[in-house]
């Protein structure tokens, strides 16, 4: 493990992650740490040491070129940034990394040792997965808790899933054994639209995030990504009679599924989202 500056004394630190690769469709989670690291200007707290976690052989260092053409080598791995947004009462970890490729159990013991000496209590991990919803409708949240009661009080759809978890449900597992509250929020991405990236699954996670701390996330230009995005996707499957066939079933499907009540509610949530962005000047 490597420290860049020691631990600091952080003020009601909150940690958020996402990691690379199975967890990851479309790059919606891994794209949300990568949007908080730029917009947030994170600086690095921590980086892990990959000879311990990562097969070079599976998942490769990469060479890069800097000023004059020199070479530089990249490595695998997961780092620990320090984010202090303008007007939050809380500091914010962000963890971002690529899932271990071996030692999932020490990979995720090494996390919660970091987070006690952090003083971290509370953990939000993301992760997208693919799965049958349309692309021109919100896009679903599902997630877990390591408490019930946040549940009803985050109003989360709890996921049924049972099966093949990756480092993400290993690692929310891990923190809540050892006395973290945990959330995971995870995006649903179309499968006929998988290719990364897809901002419109990150902004949605972005969004989930803000309601759940209560600080203003820096949306910058992902809304408009997003509307272009899902624009570029109508004229992809106008241009297929079978997929456009295969999407208006999907929204057909979805819209049925929908109560009433379910659409108010997101109509409540999404204004009271506005409400707080405006107050605090915001809004975008």
């Amino acid at each position: 493990m490597i420290e860049f500056e020691g631990l600091p004394e952080l003020v009601d630190p909150v940690l958020i992650a996402a990691f690379e690769g199975w967890n990851d469709a479309g790059e919606a989670s891994s794209g949300v740490l990568a949007h908080l690291e730029s917009e947030w200007k994170a600086t690095p707290l921590v980086e892990l040491d990959p000879e311990d976690y990562y097969d070079f052989q599976v998942t490769r260092p990469v060479v890069e070129l800097g000023d004059g053409l020199t070479r530089s080598i990249v490595w695998p791995t997961t780092r620990l940034l320090l984010a202090r947004p303008q007007g939050a009462k809380r500091d914010v970890v962000l963890l971002r990394g690529i899932e271990p490729n071996m030692r999932w159990r020490s990979f995720c013991a090494e996390i919660v040792g970091l987070c006690h000496d952090l003083g971290i209590e509370l953990a939000i991990l993301l992760g997208a997965l693919l799965n049958d919803s349309p692309h021109t409708r919100p896009v679903p949240i599902t997630g877990s808790v390591s408490d019930p009661g946040m549940a009803r009080a985050l109003n989360l759809e709890m996921t049924k899933y049972e099966g093949p978890t990756g480092i993400v449900g290993v690692l929310q597992h891990t923190l809540g054994t050892a006395g973290l509250r945990t959330v995971s929020l995870w995006a649903s991405v179309p499968h006929y639209v998988a290719q990364p990236p897809n901002p419109k699954a990150t902004l949605a996670l972005l969004r989930r995030i803000e309601d759940m701390l209560d600080i203003p996330m820096p949306y910058g230009d992902l809304a408009e990504e997003a509307r272009a995005w899902e624009h570029g996707v109508d004229e992809l499957a106008a241009q297929d009679s079978e997929v456009a066939e295969y999407v208006r079933e999907l929204e057909e499907r979805k819209d049925a599924a929908e109560l009433p009540e379910a659409s108010g509610d997101a109509i409540a949530a999404e204004f009271e989202r506005y409400l707080r962005r405006r107050d605090r000047g915001t809004d975008r």
